[in-house]
């Protein structure tokens, strides 16, 4: 490996002399290497990323990085148990331009022949292993936010030419209009009516890492948008975000509980239903009379989007317990749970016979 001795009992530190003297005794210096210790452990989330650059070189990273498109880079990251982070579309379409190679006392990301769309965060971490249990090193951590720049693709490409944006009440949303030039003037549109959207600072906010942030997100937000980007040339523009308003806040899920009659077969169906954000998954467990009996049910869970209103979104997540033949020992409580993240909602019902 260049700039690096063959044999090593420990790392050299920056400055060190790489020729010590063979006749001549040295004392160590205990308040020099302390001191230079304590500096380096405060530095080690900065100094395990580098860049390789011509003939060798190393280059610490800082936050941010432009280069420009078309360009190769390689990245080491110190240690011999690392991780990586880089854009997700790269794994998704496993990208052959992408490489990593574990090494000894390093990794290697090396990305070739480099497009505006790899524009993102490039990070890497220690990760400390006990058996088959991993977990990451805080104190090894590197991170940089790598623009790709190029005068044709002023923002980010995506998949898509049309991305929805769910707006929650209580936390921020996002448009994700990302550019490849930092210095680029990105300004905020609403379709219909035309006008600009005024970006304040406070309330909605532009970071060219992320896009337009709506830090306190309304029903009056939701609509058709897009952004437009000037940097020495013409104007582009982004990709539409159809903004919708998701009507039920954060929480545990808010279920109900309802019985279908039986009818000629006797055929009873328990129905627990659930109003929710779009994004959020919701899981079912149900307690019911016949259980412990290992009395025969079918139980169908099932999901869909409901639009109420203009620019109102809602998920539905429905359970249904079905019992065939309904006898009097399904007579009782029927209990559906009802989960997601953020908690538990259990709701009970009586069915009896008819």
């Amino acid at each position: 490996v260049i700039g690096q001795p063959a044999k090593s009992k420990r790392p050299k530190e920056p400055g060190e002399n790489k020729i010590k003297p063979v006749n001549k005794k040295v004392k160590p210096k205990a308040p020099k290497t302390k001191e230079r210790e304590s500096v380096d452990s405060s530095l080690k989330s900065q100094s395990i990323l580098t860049q390789v650059m011509d003939k060798g070189h190393f280059q610490k990273l800082a936050a941010t990085l432009s280069l420009a498109a078309g360009q190769s880079i390689e990245l080491r990251c110190k240690g011999n148990n690392v991780t990586w982070n880089y854009p997700s579309y790269l794994d998704t379409f496993k990208d052959s331009r992408l490489s990593i190679k574990q090494l000894d006392r390093y990794s290697q990301l090396i990305l070739a022949n480099s497009t505006a769309a790899d524009t993102g965060e490039y990070s890497c971490w220690l990760q400390l292993c006990t058996g088959n249990k991993c977990r990451k090193d805080e104190t090894k951590t590197g991170s940089t936010y790598i623009f790709f720049t190029d005068k044709e693709e002023l923002f980010v490409p995506t998949p898509s030419y049309f991305e929805i944006v769910y707006l929650n009440p209580d936390k921020p949303a996002v448009i994700p209009c990302r550019v490849t030039t930092p210095s680029a003037k990105v300004t905020l549109h609403r379709e219909f009516p035309a006008e600009e959207i005024e970006t304040d600072g406070t309330d909605i906010i532009y970071d060219a890492k992320k896009g337009f942030v709506f830090q306190h997100p309304t029903s009056d937000h939701k609509g058709i948008v897009y952004c437009k980007a000037e940097s020495q040339g013409a104007p582009q523009i982004s990709i539409k975000y159809h903004l919708l308003y998701v009507e039920v806040p954060r929480g545990p899920p808010s279920a109900s509980i309802s019985v279908s009659p039986g009818g000629v077969s006797d055929r009873v169906r328990v129905i627990c239903t659930v109003l929710g954000e779009p994004h959020v998954d919701v899981t079912f467990r149900w307690q019911y009379p016949g259980q412990e009996s290992q009395r025969p049910v079918t139980i169908q869970n099932f999901w869909r989007l409901i639009n109420r209103g203009i620019g109102h979104t809602t998920r539905i997540s429905k359970s249904v317990l079905l019992v065939e033949d309904f006898e009097d020992i399904d007579v009782g409580n029927y209990v559906c749970l009802a989960q997601n993240l953020q908690g538990e909602t259990a709701v009970a019902t009586k069915v009896e016979l008819q």
